[in-house]
């Protein structure tokens, strides 16, 4: 028997919800965005592992931020269900992050045998991945690129560098036309930038369609195909979903992940230099990044069934949870400092909807080649403003810059 948690006559039980905690953080908020470390500490000091927080305006949910309690509930798809379909009933239909949380038939939002029937769908895709040919083709199209604005001495890198190079060799990986990926690109765009649910579908619906029938009609060696012919005879409409996925999850972690770390390497002299004269790696940065301010800071949203006591807490039945995964990773009590043991920490999240295995290597190689080309082309890289100029993206999930401008010597186009 659980208790009810309503505000009026709370019993001793009922204190105890996560509803009489205190206010509610709002983590969608710019001032969240600008400083959300020091929102964590606050947070750790005033509410402990569980913290009431505001996704949006209006709409709660609770944060985890201690490790051990994090990873129990990932662990725990039983009480802890991915599938937002009765939270979903009853919330506002048209806020803007719904593109991010409402329930598709994929992956990432379903649980039991629909999510094992579309998890072995994408992880049987992905394992034939070559990444062997993945230099190459970061290469190849890196050059082109940064032949646009190398001459100019100065860039904003997100935007001219970073995100049409990770989407472009993405769409090789999927096998996507550039025709049907620029479409994608802008739902992609659209739904990170919290535009409605219903414009973001209408553009990217119908050019993930057309992406599932040319590969029905012309079967190649690539993701969208090994998907289609799948033995789990994924329909149309489902193929669609699972291709939303694929983009949201190799794209915009990917992109923010780049960005941050090229940032930590222009502005930390670890990575100048160390005592000896030996800077520490890009491998190493991005580790360093992944493990204390991972791309997708806050996610792996679950929906419990029913009320349920986690850490003296009585979290209510279908609101969501979210796993701060930058929070957990820098767990005091986890935490000791050292980042380049980068396997038990959360930016892949864990348990059965964690990032599919053959993704991980794909996601860290495509980064570090996409540094690598920049830096090899443009060793002497600066900021072009102060690190205290730059500005974070509010919204609650991600840890992405809105800009990275940067100045370097003018250099001559390379030959492609």
């Amino acid at each position: 028997m659980y208790p009810q948690h309503t505000h009026q006559g709370a019993t001793a039980d009922s204190k105890s919800s996560i509803e009489f905690k205190g206010p509610r953080i709002p983590i969608w908020s710019a001032d969240f965005a600008a400083d959300p470390h020091g929102a964590y500490r606050q947070m750790r000091s005033d509410y402990g592992p569980l913290v009431p927080v505001e996704m949006w305006p209006g709409v709660p949910a609770t944060l985890v931020i201690k490790y051990r309690t994090a990873v129990r509930i990932l662990n725990d798809p039983d009480h802890f269900p991915a599938d937002p379909s009765a939270w979903q009933r009853t919330a506002p239909a048209d806020i803007p992050i719904m593109p991010m949380i409402e329930y598709r038939p994929n992956a990432i939002r379903t649980s039991g045998a629909e999510h094992a029937r579309y998890r072995e769908s994408l992880t049987d895709a992905l394992a034939g991945m070559d990444l062997n040919s993945l230099r190459s083709m970061v290469a190849s199209s890196a050059i082109p690129i940064i032949n646009t604005f190398c001459r100019d001495g100065n860039a904003e890198l997100l935007n001219q560098y970073i995100l049409p190079l990770v989407f472009t060799v993405f769409c090789q990986t999927l096998g996507c036309p550039p025709e049907i990926g620029q479409e994608v690109a802008r739902a992609s765009a659209a739904m990170f930038d919290g535009v409605d649910t219903e414009t973001v579908n209408a553009i990217m619906g119908p050019a993930l369609l057309e992406l599932t029938a040319l590969k029905r009609a012309r079967p190649a060696n690539d993701v969208v195909t090994r998907m289609v012919q799948h033995h789990t005879g994924l329909s149309d409409e489902e193929m669609v979903h699972q291709l939303v996925l694929l983009f949201a999850a190799g794209v915009e972690p990917p992109l923010n992940l780049i960005a941050n770390t090229l940032l930590l390497l222009l502005t930390d002299p670890r990575y100048a230099s160390d005592d000896n004269g030996r800077p520490l790696t890009i491998k190493t940065a991005l580790e360093e990044r992944l493990a204390t301010d991972p791309p997708m800071a806050n996610y792996c949203i679950t929906y419990p069934r029913q009320p349920i006591l986690i850490e003296n807490v009585w979290l209510p039945a279908n609101q969501p949870v979210i796993i701060s995964m930058a929070a957990c990773n820098t767990d005091p009590e986890m935490n000791t400092g050292e980042f380049l043991d980068n396997g038990w920490n959360l930016a892949f999240s864990t348990g059965p909807h964690a990032c599919p295995a053959h993704a991980r290597p794909y996601g860290l190689l495509l980064a570090q080649d996409v540094i690598d080309q920049l830096l090899d082309v443009l060793p002497e890289l600066k900021l072009a403003v102060a690190e205290e100029e730059l500005e974070w993206r509010p919204g609650p999930f991600h840890r992405a810059l809105t800009a990275l401008p940067v100045v370097f010597p003018p250099s001559p186009p390379l030959d492609l």
